[in-house]
């Protein structure tokens, strides 16, 4: 008897696509065309358009995928790793990691612009920052970076800033971790600032340098008081900087308590597995008096309208989109969800617990340095915290044999020393082992505490109610859960945000980033331990350059903008090996992104504006001009494509070819590549790199705001010059230096792309590229007559976004931010406000949201364009009405007094969705300015609301 197979015949791409076949048919429609094909033929260009299939294997099912990437995480050999450098074995509380790590209400939201729905993301994140500051000392903490190396590199470039004398020289411990030194250096060379390597006790100052940098404790675990060479270094005018360890700091002064100016470190082993490099949150905190200096974001304390506390991202002029080559840095990607993860760690522990685990780990290593000596061996220094160096010499190949035999990594150092860091997961059973490894035949007994008594922590950290409260897992899950119930993610709506791709983060695709396999793996074991991660990475890397046209990968850059960085850095390394290094101009059009002028800007370029007509083109004639003009010294043209304004430019051949004409390189930001995938390639018409945002189109979840992947594409003359590292190898010697701390910087959130590529295979990923420009065109039909569409291509068509205009309503009062917060109470996140154009929303649908979905959103923009109609036809104030007011929380409804023209039913209700599934802002409209005008960025010492 046969068996039916009911099964759906495309397997993954059924569940990842949105809209059902007869719905594409019915979409179709509307957008005035009879297929799919004829749509593609009228948006993309024919010039740059490709039919081939892409050759990629054929998809797998979920289950399929995800044995595949179970096989990969387990031909790793997770060993017992004491390898330090930033990095420690630690344990994520499973509360935290079901509830934050593993949940779709955490890892599907946004960056939060938009406070009043993100409420409590907002808050999660000041319980970072408050987590920060109270243990470094500092006034005031940005909201986390990328990794500590960056974090460091970044602190080099405020140090420029702040510094009044501005000298452009650098001095770097030399007891830093390596990686942090190399990642310095390599953002220092492009700007020409001179980084002196060396021993702080001994380096003169006196030579002039605007800032240092020093370890606290050393890299190799020596714990030395450095206020002595704090003020050394101050007194010379320089600004001193601290690369600290947080678990340490619960036990040692602060920073601040030792003269420092600024502290930098990562969290990453407060409970944040090490996944081969990362995500892990890095931090950068300072006095007050340079917040406006600071990079990154900064979550603040502000009120709404009802005079209620409320949290936002404060002194947003800061930000890229508003200054651009003047911006501060290129960062505008955090690491959100793994800085809630921390913060969440030091919550659920306390400062008593937190103290108790740094305790029991400085106690053990006291007992393993206690065993070492007693049996004959040498340690480099008798103060530490959690790491020991012990001096071998030619003794080291013996331990190192025992250590291979016993599935021990230990780091060996140049001068025959090995180090040994040990972390919250090593039991007295792994002390036996390491006692053994090295050789010496002791019992394992308590010891004393090792920390000088100058150096030791007398000071309170944690004391908010916050980090009081939550001991018991029943209070610290309710606790999360009301934090989430205060954030729209795409649990709940769809995001429509234009240039940001709020697609689908399958559940499959996330099942493994959690395997053992790929979570526990330090970044700097020996690559033959990690056979599994180089597999799926170089698999991984393959499909990027068959899906770009390009020849080359480098998954190193963990942001988009680090993507840019990293790019624009090979070119300017390419131009140099080519006898060319004069060539240092960048052109990039006026509607770019304001990364892009910013990452050009530290790389070192000087950056020349190019033209877009009336359509939102590059003006070719323009920037033909402006190559020819500058033809000598072009290195560069920065474009994205499709463009800034959602469209397909018939030019970019053209484009390319004058660039290429005059010496340049073509830097095509590769944002939005989701319109392109199985279409066509940019390196195959006319770019030289690209950066491909991961978090965007190939499925890594935006996580809050970070973690983000950009790994970038290159041609073929471009692939040797790509990042390199100075620990694990990862590309020639003719790379550019590393830009982020880990080779293949966070490794452990590739295996959500590596997924995402192997359900789709060739066809799935033609289909999600054609389904969403299907869906940007429909809502663009849909929104025809209520709202202008701004820019569309040469056929009528836009790409995967649409921009509509808001600016004919300013005459009715009504500005744009009000029909974004109008939208939550219809229960939306609003689109990407007033970018590229003033005024304008721009709207992205994904392939992943389905028609109902689309249609409700579409109902909400035009039944808040009839709302807008009754405000200009005088029903309603321009003073007072449902879009000025908006949102409505449910204490504005419920309150005892209704004052407004409008009814209850009308600010909370408007449509039959909201009344059956109603999401609820928890703030009224935040008041920007007022938190700009009262920085604080710790909770409130007596919160008027409930934490």
């Amino acid at each position: 008897m046969a068996v039916l197979d009911l099964r759906p015949t495309d397997g993954f791409t059924h569940r990842h696509l949105g809209p059902r076949a007869h719905e594409v048919d019915k979409m179709l429609a509307v957008v005035g065309v009879s297929s799919m094909a004829e749509l593609i033929a009228q948006a993309i260009p024919a010039s740059i358009r490709e039919d081939r299939r892409l050759e990629v294997p054929e998809a797998l099912g979920e289950r399929e995928a995800a044995a595949a990437l179970a096989q990969r995480a387990a031909r790793n050999e997770v060993r017992r790793s004491y390898l330090g450098m930033g990095y420690h074995g630690t344990v994520t509380p499973p509360v935290i990691l079901r509830n934050v790590l593993q949940d779709p209400g955490w890892y599907t939201a946004y960056t939060p612009y938009q406070a009043e729905i993100a409420q409590g993301r907002l808050e999660a994140l000041v319980a970072f920052e408050t987590m920060v500051q109270d243990l470094t000392g500092m006034e005031v903490s940005n909201a986390s970076l990328l990794d500590e190396g960056t974090a460091a590199a970044e602190a080099m470039a405020m140090c420029l800033r702040v510094n009044r004398k501005g000298i452009p020289r650098f001095f770097v411990s030399e007891h830093c971790h390596p990686q942090t030194i190399a990642v310095v250096q390599t953002r220092a060379e492009p700007l020409d600032i001179e980084v002196f390597v060396g021993n702080p006790a001994t380096f003169d100052f006196s030579v002039g340098v605007s800032g240092a940098l020093l370890q606290y404790p050393h890299t190799d675990g020596e714990l030395v008081d450095p206020s002595a060479v704090i003020a050394e270094a101050k007194a010379h005018g320089a600004l001193v900087v601290v690369a600290c360890d947080l678990l340490a700091l619960t036990l040692l002064r602060t920073p601040h308590e030792l003269g420092a100016d600024i502290a930098v470190g990562n969290s990453q082993r407060f409970g944040v597995p090490m996944g081969y490099g990362g995500p892990h949150a890095a931090f950068l905190a300072c006095d007050a008096r340079h917040a406006r200096k600071m990079p990154g974001r900064i979550i603040g304390l502000s009120r709404d309208r009802m005079g209620r506390d409320a949290y936002r991202m404060t002194m947003q002029t800061r930000e890229q989109h508003i200054r651009r080559d003047k911006a501060t840095s290129n960062v505008c990607t955090s690491q959100v969800l793994l800085a809630v993860v921390a913060a969440m760690y030091a919550v659920y522990h306390g400062p008593d617990g937190l103290k108790a685990i740094a305790h029991n780990v400085h106690a053990r290593t006291a007992a393993l340095a206690a065993a070492l000596t007693a049996g004959g061996l040498t340690l480099r220094s008798a103060a530490f915290f959690d790491t020991l160096t012990v001096e071998l010499g030619a003794g080291a190949a013996a331990v190192r044999a025992r250590a291979d035999a016993a599935g021990v990594n230990l780091r060996y150092l140049a001068d025959g020393a090995v180090s040994v860091a040990l972390d919250e997961t090593v039991t007295d059973a792994d002390l036996v082992q390491l006692i053994e490894v090295f050789g010496v035949s002791q019992e394992l007994a308590p010891a004393g505490i090792a920390l000088p008594e100058a150096l030791r922590r007398t000071s309170l950290f944690l004391q908010h109610e916050v980090f009081q409260r939550y001991r018991s897992e029943t209070e610290m899950l309710r606790y999360l859960g009301r934090l989430k119930a205060k954030d729209l993610a795409l649990d709940t709506a769809m995001i429509p945000l234009g240039s940001c791709t709020m697609k689908l983060n399958a559940t499959t695709e996330m099942m493994g980033i959690h395997h053992a396999g790929f979570a526990d793996l330090h970044p700097f074991v020996p690559v033959e331990q990690a056979p599994g991660y180089q597999q799926m990475l170089r698999e991984l890397e393959g499909w990027l350059c068959e899906i770009t046209g390009y020849d080359a990968v480098s998954l190193q850059p963990n942001a988009g903008s680090q993507g840019e960085y990293a790019g624009l850095l090979v070119i300017r390394r390419y131009h140099q090996a080519q006898g060319e290094s004069h060539r240092n101009v960048c052109l990039i059009p006026t509607s770019a992104h304001g990364t892009n002028p910013a990452s050009a800007v530290m790389a070192g370029l000087k950056v020349i504006g190019v033209a877009c007509d009336d359509d939102g083109n590059i003006d070719v004639e323009d920037l033909r001009a402006k190559a020819a003009a500058h033809s000598a010294s072009l290195a560069a043209l920065m474009v994205t494509y499709p463009s800034t304004h959602g469209v397909f430019e018939e030019s970019i051949r053209e484009i390319c070819g004058i660039v290429h004409e005059h010496g340049g390189q073509v830097y095509l930001d590769g944002a939005n590549l989701n319109a392109m995938v199985g279409l066509c390639r940019p390196g195959k018409f006319g770019a030289d790199v690209s950066h491909l945002n991961l978090h965007k189109t190939f499925a890594i979840p935006h996580g809050g705001g970070g973690p983000g992947m950009g790994p970038i594409g290159v041609g073929a003359h471009l692939a040797p010059h790509l990042p390199n590292h100075p620990v694990v190898a990862s590309s020639g010697d003719e790379g550019i230096g590393p830009i982020s701390a880990a080779p293949w910087g966070s490794a452990s959130i590739l295996p959500i792309s590596w997924a995402y590529v192997a359900m789709l295979g060739p066809d799935g990923l033609r289909a999600a590229s054609e389904t969403a420009i299907l869906a940007a065109n429909y809502v663009a039909k849909r929104l025809e007559g209520h709202f202008d569409v701004l820019y569309t291509g040469r056929k009528g068509r836009v790409a995967h976004e649409c921009i509509i205009d808001v600016r004919p309503f300013k005459a009715a009062g009504i500005e744009v931010t009000d029909v974004a917060k109008r939208l939550m109470d219809y229960g939306f996140h609003g689109p990407t406000m007033s970018w590229p154009v003033s005024g304008t929303l721009m709207i992205e649908p994904t392939e992943s949201e389905s028609l109902v979905e689309i249609d409700r959103f579409c109902d909400a923009m035009i039944a808040i364009r009839g709302e807008i109609r009754r405000v200009a036809e005088g029903e309603w104030p321009q003073g007072d009405n449902p879009l000025v007011n908006s949102p409505h929380t449910m204490l504005t409804v419920c309150g005892d007094t209704w004052a407004h023209p409008y009814s209850r039913d009308v600010a909370a209700f408007p449509t039959a969705h909201t009344r059956n599934h109603k999401f609820w802002p928890s703030v009224s409209r935040v008041e920007d300015a007022w938190g700009d005008r009262h920085l604080c960025t710790t909770f409130p010492p007596h919160p008027k609301s409930e934490s």
